[in-house]
Protein backbone atom coordinates (compact mmCIF):
# COMPACT_ATOMS: atom_id res chain seq x y z
CA UNK A 1 0.00 0.00 0.00
CA UNK A 2 3.09 2.21 1.02
CA UNK A 3 4.78 1.59 -2.51
CA UNK A 4 1.05 2.46 -4.28
CA UNK A 5 0.90 5.77 -2.56
CA UNK A 6 4.77 6.71 -3.17
CA UNK A 7 4.26 5.59 -7.34
CA UNK A 8 1.41 8.00 -7.33
CA UNK A 9 3.05 10.94 -5.77
CA UNK A 10 6.30 10.25 -8.13
CA UNK A 11 3.47 10.42 -11.18
CA UNK A 12 2.24 14.01 -9.27
CA UNK A 13 5.16 15.05 -9.30
CA UNK A 14 6.43 14.58 -13.07
CA UNK A 15 2.70 15.60 -14.28
CA UNK A 16 3.85 18.81 -12.42
CA UNK A 17 6.93 18.94 -13.67
CA UNK A 18 5.47 18.53 -17.49
CA UNK A 19 2.92 21.11 -17.05
CA UNK A 20 5.89 23.51 -15.51
CA UNK A 21 8.16 22.70 -18.17
CA UNK A 22 5.93 23.16 -20.32
CA UNK A 23 4.20 26.56 -19.17
CA UNK A 24 8.25 27.56 -19.06
CA UNK A 25 8.94 26.53 -22.87
CA UNK A 26 5.29 28.83 -23.69
CA UNK A 27 6.50 31.70 -21.74
CA UNK A 28 10.43 31.10 -23.42
CA UNK A 29 8.70 30.77 -27.14
CA UNK A 30 6.44 34.11 -26.38
CA UNK A 31 9.25 36.19 -24.02
CA UNK A 32 8.91 38.97 -27.31
CA UNK A 33 4.96 39.38 -27.15
CA UNK A 34 4.43 38.90 -23.47
CA UNK A 35 6.79 41.74 -22.76
CA UNK A 36 5.14 43.78 -25.27
CA UNK A 37 1.58 43.31 -23.77
CA UNK A 38 2.98 44.05 -20.21
CA UNK A 39 4.47 47.02 -21.86
CA UNK A 40 1.19 48.29 -23.61
CA UNK A 41 -1.05 47.49 -20.17
CA UNK A 42 1.43 50.22 -18.33
CA UNK A 43 1.22 52.48 -20.87
CA UNK A 44 -2.75 52.34 -21.00
CA UNK A 45 -2.49 52.58 -17.10
CA UNK A 46 -0.14 55.31 -17.08
CA UNK A 47 -2.07 57.36 -19.99
CA UNK A 48 -5.69 57.24 -18.56
CA UNK A 49 -4.04 58.41 -14.85
CA UNK A 50 -2.25 61.33 -16.87
CA UNK A 51 -5.86 62.09 -18.75
CA UNK A 52 -7.43 61.83 -15.37
CA UNK A 53 -4.71 63.76 -13.29
CA UNK A 54 -3.51 66.34 -15.57
CA UNK A 55 -6.74 67.01 -18.26
CA UNK A 56 -9.98 65.91 -16.91
CA UNK A 57 -9.19 66.76 -13.12
CA UNK A 58 -8.22 70.08 -14.12
CA UNK A 59 -11.02 70.45 -16.81
CA UNK A 60 -13.62 69.43 -14.02
CA UNK A 61 -11.81 72.14 -11.59
CA UNK A 62 -12.51 74.97 -14.79
CA UNK A 63 -16.21 74.18 -15.20
CA UNK A 64 -17.08 74.41 -11.56
CA UNK A 65 -15.30 77.45 -11.51
CA UNK A 66 -17.04 78.20 -14.78
CA UNK A 67 -20.79 77.21 -13.75
CA UNK A 68 -20.64 79.51 -10.52
CA UNK A 69 -21.89 82.74 -11.46
CA UNK A 70 -24.79 81.28 -13.17
CA UNK A 71 -26.09 79.32 -10.70
CA UNK A 72 -25.74 82.45 -8.73
CA UNK A 73 -28.12 84.19 -11.52
CA UNK A 74 -30.55 81.00 -11.73
CA UNK A 75 -30.82 81.48 -7.84
CA UNK A 76 -32.22 84.95 -8.47
CA UNK A 77 -34.42 84.03 -11.38
CA UNK A 78 -32.71 85.71 -13.52
CA UNK A 79 -33.17 82.91 -16.17
CA UNK A 80 -31.97 84.69 -19.16
CA UNK A 81 -28.61 85.36 -18.08
CA UNK A 82 -27.86 82.67 -16.11
CA UNK A 83 -28.56 81.07 -19.56
CA UNK A 84 -26.35 83.13 -21.65
CA UNK A 85 -23.77 84.71 -19.39
CA UNK A 86 -23.53 88.55 -18.54
CA UNK A 87 -20.64 89.29 -20.82
CA UNK A 88 -18.62 88.68 -18.08
CA UNK A 89 -18.82 85.61 -16.93
CA UNK A 90 -20.33 82.37 -18.61
CA UNK A 91 -23.60 80.98 -18.78
CA UNK A 92 -25.08 77.45 -19.13
CA UNK A 93 -25.01 77.55 -22.31
CA UNK A 94 -21.23 78.10 -22.45
CA UNK A 95 -20.51 75.82 -19.87
CA UNK A 96 -21.91 73.36 -22.05
CA UNK A 97 -20.44 73.88 -25.37
CA UNK A 98 -17.01 74.21 -23.26
CA UNK A 99 -17.30 71.71 -20.70
CA UNK A 100 -20.00 69.53 -21.95
CA UNK A 101 -18.13 66.33 -21.17
CA UNK A 102 -17.44 67.46 -17.22
CA UNK A 103 -19.83 66.58 -14.04
CA UNK A 104 -19.99 70.92 -14.10
CA UNK A 105 -21.45 70.53 -18.06
CA UNK A 106 -23.92 68.00 -17.47
CA UNK A 107 -25.28 69.57 -14.64
CA UNK A 108 -25.37 72.95 -16.40
CA UNK A 109 -27.60 70.81 -18.97
CA UNK A 110 -30.41 70.83 -15.64
CA UNK A 111 -30.03 74.19 -15.44
CA UNK A 112 -30.28 75.55 -18.94
CA UNK A 113 -34.01 72.65 -19.17
CA UNK A 114 -35.28 74.97 -16.25
CA UNK A 115 -34.13 78.06 -17.11
CA UNK A 116 -35.71 77.60 -21.11
CA UNK A 117 -38.97 75.72 -18.97
CA UNK A 118 -39.00 79.36 -16.68
CA UNK A 119 -38.66 81.19 -19.76
CA UNK A 120 -41.05 79.79 -21.81
CA UNK A 121 -39.32 77.75 -24.35
CA UNK A 122 -40.49 74.77 -24.03
CA UNK A 123 -38.62 72.84 -26.65
CA UNK A 124 -35.74 73.75 -25.29
CA UNK A 125 -36.31 72.81 -22.20
CA UNK A 126 -37.45 69.07 -23.34
CA UNK A 127 -33.87 68.97 -24.94
CA UNK A 128 -31.60 70.15 -22.42
CA UNK A 129 -33.73 68.25 -19.72
CA UNK A 130 -33.53 65.01 -21.63
CA UNK A 131 -29.67 65.22 -22.11
CA UNK A 132 -28.86 65.45 -18.42
CA UNK A 133 -27.53 62.55 -17.66
CA UNK A 134 -27.78 62.26 -13.43
CA UNK A 135 -27.98 59.28 -10.72
CA UNK A 136 -28.99 61.56 -7.92
CA UNK A 137 -31.94 60.77 -5.95
CA UNK A 138 -34.08 64.14 -6.33
CA UNK A 139 -32.52 65.98 -9.13
CA UNK A 140 -32.71 63.10 -11.67
CA UNK A 141 -36.68 62.66 -11.09
CA UNK A 142 -37.22 66.73 -11.03
CA UNK A 143 -35.47 66.61 -14.71
CA UNK A 144 -37.67 63.89 -15.63
CA UNK A 145 -41.29 65.51 -14.00
CA UNK A 146 -39.74 69.35 -15.17
CA UNK A 147 -40.06 67.40 -18.55
CA UNK A 148 -43.56 66.41 -18.05
CA UNK A 149 -44.29 70.48 -17.30
CA UNK A 150 -42.88 71.64 -20.93
CA UNK A 151 -44.68 68.73 -22.42
CA UNK A 152 -48.44 69.80 -20.94
CA UNK A 153 -47.23 73.74 -21.81
CA UNK A 154 -47.00 72.15 -25.53
CA UNK A 155 -50.45 70.79 -24.94
CA UNK A 156 -49.22 66.94 -24.83
CA UNK A 157 -50.75 65.87 -21.85
CA UNK A 158 -49.80 61.80 -22.88
CA UNK A 159 -46.43 62.29 -22.79
CA UNK A 160 -46.05 64.70 -19.78
CA UNK A 161 -48.37 61.79 -18.06
CA UNK A 162 -45.26 59.22 -18.94
CA UNK A 163 -42.74 61.96 -18.21
CA UNK A 164 -44.60 62.43 -14.92
CA UNK A 165 -44.89 58.29 -13.67
CA UNK A 166 -41.34 57.86 -15.00
CA UNK A 167 -39.96 60.50 -12.64
CA UNK A 168 -42.20 58.59 -9.94
CA UNK A 169 -40.13 55.81 -10.47
CA UNK A 170 -36.91 56.93 -10.83
CA UNK A 171 -36.70 57.49 -7.31
CA UNK A 172 -38.94 56.35 -4.53
CA UNK A 173 -39.58 58.54 -1.52
CA UNK A 174 -41.87 60.90 0.10
CA UNK A 175 -40.97 63.89 -1.54
CA UNK A 176 -41.17 63.60 -4.80
CA UNK A 177 -42.89 60.51 -6.11
CA UNK A 178 -46.65 60.92 -4.28
CA UNK A 179 -46.16 64.59 -5.89
CA UNK A 180 -45.61 63.20 -9.63
CA UNK A 181 -47.74 60.45 -9.01
CA UNK A 182 -50.47 62.97 -8.61
CA UNK A 183 -49.87 64.88 -11.41
CA UNK A 184 -49.23 61.83 -13.71
CA UNK A 185 -53.17 60.71 -12.34
CA UNK A 186 -53.54 64.55 -13.89
CA UNK A 187 -52.64 64.63 -17.15
CA UNK A 188 -53.83 61.29 -17.23
CA UNK A 189 -57.65 61.69 -16.70
CA UNK A 190 -56.49 64.98 -19.24
CA UNK A 191 -56.30 62.25 -22.00
CA UNK A 192 -59.26 60.74 -20.73
CA UNK A 193 -57.12 57.16 -19.60
CA UNK A 194 -58.78 57.00 -16.19
CA UNK A 195 -57.66 53.36 -15.65
CA UNK A 196 -54.46 54.74 -15.65
CA UNK A 197 -55.37 57.52 -13.33
CA UNK A 198 -56.90 55.71 -10.84
CA UNK A 199 -53.80 53.48 -10.75
CA UNK A 200 -51.51 56.20 -10.25
CA UNK A 201 -53.99 57.45 -7.41
CA UNK A 202 -54.03 53.98 -5.68
CA UNK A 203 -50.37 53.43 -5.68
CA UNK A 204 -50.01 57.17 -3.43
CA UNK A 205 -52.47 56.01 -1.41
CA UNK A 206 -51.14 52.36 -0.85
CA UNK A 207 -47.50 53.62 -0.78
CA UNK A 208 -47.22 56.74 0.32
CA UNK A 209 -50.47 57.53 2.39
CA UNK A 210 -48.77 60.36 5.26
CA UNK A 211 -47.49 62.10 2.39
CA UNK A 212 -49.27 65.77 1.51
CA UNK A 213 -50.89 63.88 -1.62
CA UNK A 214 -52.08 60.98 0.20
CA UNK A 215 -53.68 63.07 2.86
CA UNK A 216 -56.31 64.10 0.09
CA UNK A 217 -55.98 61.13 -2.10
CA UNK A 218 -59.69 59.34 -1.48
CA UNK A 219 -61.06 62.41 -3.07
CA UNK A 220 -59.29 61.69 -6.11
CA UNK A 221 -59.36 57.98 -6.20
CA UNK A 222 -63.39 58.76 -5.19
CA UNK A 223 -64.07 61.12 -8.32
CA UNK A 224 -62.61 58.65 -11.04
CA UNK A 225 -64.19 55.70 -9.99
CA UNK A 226 -67.52 58.11 -10.38
CA UNK A 227 -66.56 58.46 -13.70
CA UNK A 228 -65.41 54.83 -14.41
CA UNK A 229 -68.66 53.44 -13.11
CA UNK A 230 -70.99 55.40 -15.45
Amino acid sequence: MAKQNVQKDEERLESIESTLGRTEMFVENNKKTITAVVIALIVIVLAVFGVKKYYLEPRENEAQTAIFRAEQLFENDDYATALNGDGNNMGFLDVINEYGSTKAGNLAKYYAGICYLNTGDYNNAIKYLGEFKGKDQIVKPLATGAMGGAYLELDNAAEAAKCYEKAAKESKNSFTSPMFLMWAGYAYEMVGNYDKALEMYKIVKAEYPNSNEGFSIDKNIAEVETILAR
